[in-house]
């Protein structure tokens, strides 16, 4: 395996047909990459493993997404996607229900993005997902920081970041809950230094690194994965608006410590989903 990428996107069901919000993402991101491509394909070209998800936003959007679609296709990708659940967490005990069915259909996570979601992590109403997430073994994927939904847009097209700052909301629910594993996406900038303290503080958090091109990192997020916890680190592209071969191109250009290029790649991630690095 050369990589595993930990942020791969695949919209469904009401949200393929992605919509002004989705749109002001891709061109912040300048992304030719089309949304129709098959991943499993894709990521096996590439000699990669990749974790798949949609966001369900259905009460503040009105727009549904379909975690079969999901399913069927890490069903048929022959072990090379991995499939994170995604709920609506306003609806309450059907979220529960529905992460519950999704599991049984063997999905590994769940992702949640606040900010399209219009959520505080750490709202006791949501606790009952955390609370299977950690019962069950499934790791959360958390939208951090800024995003680029919306931006550009009037008002950002109405979204506010407030729900992507990792204090206190995602540091409270790591505390919550000790044994659920938490990866803050896109190491929550402009609120990296918190995303980072708190990765160092609680063993059960880590940072993915997707939405960013690599020449782009702050350098004391490149210090955090060069030298005090490279284990806490994940490669993650954040596919279609950012493409992985770019990604890892500008990585390799990197001056990395010995060992910490292949935790980030593919070491970490294996070990969180407790896979090897041939295959599950």
């Amino acid at each position: 395996m050369k990589a595993f990428d930990f942020h791969v996107h695949q919209r469904t069901g009401d949200r393929v047909k992605g919509g002004q919000a989705w749109a002001s993402a891709q061109k912040l991101f300048g992304s030719q990459a089309s949304t129709a491509v098959d991943l499993a394909d894709y990521y096996a070209s590439r000699d990669m493993r990749a974790v798949v998800f949609d966001v369900d936003a259905e009460t503040v959007d009105g727009m549904r997404a379909c975690n079969d679609t999901i399913t069927d296709a890490v069903a048929a990708s022959n072990g090379v996607l991995i499939g994170f659940a995604t709920v609506d967490p306003w609806k309450g005990k059907a979220a529960v229900q529905e992460l519950d069915r999704c599991r049984s259909r063997g999905m590994k996570g769940l992702k949640v993005q606040p900010v399209t979601q219009q959520l505080h992590l750490n709202d006791r109403r949501f606790y009952p997902l955390w609370d299977y997430c950690q019962n069950h073994g499934l790791p959360v994927l958390v939208h951090t920081g800024t995003t680029g939904i919306g931006a550009g847009s009037p008002g950002g097209g109405g979204y506010k970041l407030k729900y992507g700052r990792p204090v206190p909301d995602l540091d409270d629910v790591a505390a919550d809950f000790p044994e659920l594993v938490l990866v803050a996406a896109h190491f929550a900038w402009p609120w990296h230094l918190e995303a980072l303290a708190i990765a160092r503080h609680k063993k059960n958090v880590y940072v993915d690194l997707s939405g960013w091109s690599p020449r782009y990192f702050p350098a004391e997020v490149i210090k955090h994965f060069n030298s005090v916890m490279p284990e806490k680190f994940l490669f993650g592209s954040d596919f279609p608006l950012l493409s992985p071969d770019r990604w890892i191109k500008e990585f390799d250009e990197l001056d990395l410590k010995p060992g910490v290029r292949e935790k980030i790649l593919f070491e970490n991630a294996c070990r969180i989903l407790d896979v090897t690095t041939e295959g599950e």
